[in-house]
């Protein structure tokens, strides 16, 4: 994801399609904070950041835990 400006957008089918988690459970992880926040475009439009996005890729896993920073 490194090819995307800073202020890319990403709707929620391009975020699943990178971290694979239902929808149900991705907007409970939104809820929740353990996942990045939308914004919303329109009343029916919401996107992430695509460099929220990347740096939450870049934090899990390979066995699809997230590494602790401490």
């Amino acid at each position: 994801m490194s090819d995307r400006s800073d202020n890319a957008l990403l709707r929620l089918s391009q975020v699943l399609a990178l971290i694979p988690v239902s929808r149900s459970a991705w907007w409970a992880g939104c809820k929740s904070g353990r996942f990045p926040q939308p914004a919303k475009l329109g009343p029916r439009t919401t996107a992430w950041k695509a460099s929220d996005i990347a740096a939450l890729v870049e934090s899990i896993t390979p066995n699809g835990e997230e590494k602790n920073e401490t």
